[in-house]
Parts: structure tokens; sequence; C-alpha cells
């Protein structure tokens, strides 16, 4: 076992690595910009190091800085977390050049899933059903244009490298395609350093299923279920939940059948997500996340099984306390994603609990939110014997949530968490 670990990431994902850590044994040490000076993940970690100013372009995307700071501290593993260079396969092989252990898949499967457009190559050759798109990356408007004349509009133009529904743009008019490249594209390198987009078919009203992977080899890969995901606004989650209404056993037994094949021939180490968008009786690959998900707590409640834990395991020492094969489920889980609308310094908070609540954050009363980076400050899980206690339960939980001094989306989920459509499971991503 590791003995000490850089967290190379920031806000409620750094928390929650830490917290593995703290209960493995593992001395965590963590980045922070100065935007982040006094944010929580510096507070709990056992050494904290600045690596440069707020944009997350002159600190969290910085290799060399992080890289330093982990050889500086005598850490003998890197954990990305998410987003940032958690996929980026320059970076991982970066780190293992140094000498140290990178807390996810190998640079190698990096390159082939970290990139979109290698991953449904992949996927494709491997019978998994994709839907179409580019074969290769779309770098002007020439190009875009000859794309749209094969896949028709509506298209959605996607980031290749990163996730989270950052540089994605849908056209439904041909006149828009060349700013919302240029957006995108924008997008894509200001978020993940790497501008590269490709262009799909856009499935109108799709529903979002992903599955949860485990791996520490071809022949131990874990399923943890599904997640439905399908509750977005702007192409960002808003809310998750496992399992999802939306899926009949026989597609369920599908995904899972097609995603240990896929995760088996990878060889796959560590934290995954296999995603699928949903229509009527059919389902297509989307892509892979090779990291751990933003909603990976939702997996948490269902199966019992501490995902941080098991996938620094995979990746330290070449195995998992978890079986291979499909995870038992338990119950309904739901998630919901609370966004700060405004920056500011947090007044008044007050945490829900009670049983089967969970409350994952960096926020505590006189924190200040900085506006460089994503919103998501917060999220609020439960879980139940059943979709309707558990959505019960979220509205209670969500009537106990305050945060003065800030705007957020709590009234928001309210309203979605209490409507018919969301009780029925029935909706579409509209």
């Amino acid at each position: 076992m590791i003995k000490r670990l850089l967290i190379a990431n920031r806000g409620e994902i750094a928390v929650r690595i830490i917290r593995a850590c703290r209960e493995m044994g593992i001395s965590p040490v963590v980045v922070y910009s100065t935007a982040d000076r006094d944010s929580l993940h510096t507070r709990l970690a056992d050494k904290a190091i600045c690596i440069g100013s707020a944009p997350a372009a002159k600190s969290y995307l910085l290799q060399k800085n992080l890289i330093e700071a982990a050889i500086k501290t005598h850490c003998e593993a890197l954990h990305p977390g998410v987003g940032f260079l958690s996929e980026n396969a320059g970076f991982a092989r970066a780190v293992t050049d140094a000498g140290l252990v990178f807390i996810g898949p190998s640079p190698e499967t990096l390159a082939l899933l970290g990139d979109k457009i290698a991953a449904r190559e992949t996927a494709e050759r491997l019978g998994l059903p994709v839907t179409p798109g580019t074969k290769e990356a779309v770098s002007n408007i020439e190009e875009a244009l000859e794309a749209v004349k094969t896949l028709n509009l509506p298209i959605i133009i996607k980031a290749a490298a990163g996730g989270g529904g950052k540089g994605m743009r849908i056209v439904n008019n041909a006149d828009e395609l060349e700013e919302a490249l240029k957006i995108a594209s924008r997008e894509a390198e200001s978020n993940f350093a790497s501008g590269s987009v490709f262009i799909e078919r856009y499935i109108e009203n799709p529903r979002h299923v992903e599955l949860q992977i485990l791996a520490s080899g071809a022949e131990k890969v874990a399923v943890l279920g599904e997640r439905d995901c399908s509750v977005q606004k702007n192409h960002q989650k808003l809310i998750e939940e496992s399992p999802s209404p939306a899926i009949s056993d026989a597609m369920r037994k599908k995904m899972t059948a097609l995603s240990l094949k896929l995760f088996s021939g990878l060889s796959y180490r560590g934290a995954g997500t296999i995603e699928f968008l949903v229509k009527d009786d059919s389902f297509y690959f989307m892509e892979v996340n090779a990291r751990v998900q933003v909603e990976h707590p939702v997996s948490e409640m269902v199966c019992g099984v501490d995902i941080i834990r098991e996938q620094i395991l995979a990746c330290t020492n070449n195995d998992m306390e978890l079986a291979a094969g499909c995870a038992h489920t338990k119950g309904a889980a739901i998630e919901c994603r609370i966004n700060a609308l405004s920056p500011g310094k947090v007044g008044g908070l007050e945490i829900p609990g009670g049983p089967g609540v969970r409350w994952d954050s960096f926020l505590y009363s006189g924190c200040t939110v900085p506006p460089y980076y994503d919103a998501l400050v917060a999220k609020l899980i439960v879980h139940a014997d059943n979709r309707p206690a558990a959505i019960s339960r979220m509205l209670r939980a969500l009537g106990e949530l305050r945060i003065d001094g800030i705007k957020t989306n709590i009234e928001e989920q309210k309203q979605i968490i209490s409507s018919p459509e969301f009780y029925s499971g029935e909706w579409s991503n509209k």
C-alpha cells in the first residue's frame, strides 16, 4: 500500500478523495490555486501546495507544477480526480515517467478512450452500437459542412477530450455551424487543454444511461449497476439515479455484457463509466469516461462499495477487494447536484441529515466560492428501499438544505424532484 498520495484537483472531489485516503491509512497531499487558498480540501489535507494563480490554465492544468508538487512532498502516487487532466494521456505518461503511480488507466488506454473519436472506433470494432458521426476530428467549417451532408441536421459538436458537457453545441441550422464550431473548440481548449472536436448525429430526446465500471485488468472487471443521468440543463447533469426507470431487464443485461466485453478487452485498470444514449428500444454507445465520475456516490449507495478505495487499490496493488462480474444492488439512490449561480462568500449553512442522506461538498460557513471553475459546489445523495421512497427522502433533504450568501439551484431541484414527470420516470431529456 502506498503511504502518500497527491490529489491533483479541487472542490468536493478533492475532499472525497481525502476521506478515502484517511480510511486507507494514506497521507493526502493537495494542490490549490490562489483562489482556493482557504478551500476545505486545503484544510483537511496533511499538506497543501500552491501551484499557480486562479485560472485553471495557470494552475490545475499545469502538468509540470502538479508533478513537481508530488515529487517535492514525497508522494508515491497522483490522483487526477475529475475533469482537468484526469483523462489526459500525456499527463498520465508524464506522471509515470516521473516515477509516480497514476490513479487511473494506463496512458495507452487513456489515449484510446480519453479521445472520444478513438473510443467510438474501438467500441464499434468490439460490436457496440454507435451513433453515426465523423471518423476524425473536424478542424474547419469546410469539414463540418461536409459532415452535415452525410449526417443531416440536427448534429451535435463534441469535444474529443474530456467530458462533463464542456465543448458541446447542438446545431439545428447550417447558418449556426461555424460559430458553434468555434465556441465548442474554445471551450474544449479551455477545459481540457485540447481544442479537438468531432460531430455526431443528434438524437433528439434520448435517455442518458451509464454503467459504473471498476477493473484491475482483463480478468477482473466489475459492473456496479447503471445510473440514469437524463435530467440535464445545457448538457450539464442535474440529477442522477440508480437504477434507471427507463430500461428493461433485457436491455440492462445486454448493456452489461457489452460493457464487460469492452473493458476486459482493454485490460482496463481503475474506475470508469460507459455511457449510452437510449431511444425507444435501442441504445447507442456514446463514450467512456476513463476516470471516476462526479455522480459515483449514486452507485456507492446502491452497491455499498467505496469506489475511490477500489480505484486506488486497482491502480496501486493491481487488485481490488470487489469481486468480478455484476455487483449486487439494493434499493434506489438519487443525487441532486447543487450548483452555485453566483460566486461569493457563504454565510449560514444548514446541511441535511437523517437515515439514507449523504452530503459531499467543499462548502463551510465563511468559505468563498470563486468564479473561475465549475459551478458544482455540493452533491446531495439519498438512498431508500425503492424509487418513490427515495424521491420522498430527497424532497425532505432538499427542504432542510440552506446555503446563505450565494445563489444556488436548490429551488430548481425541488421543482424537478416534486414534478409528476420526474415521479413517473417516463420523461425524455428535453
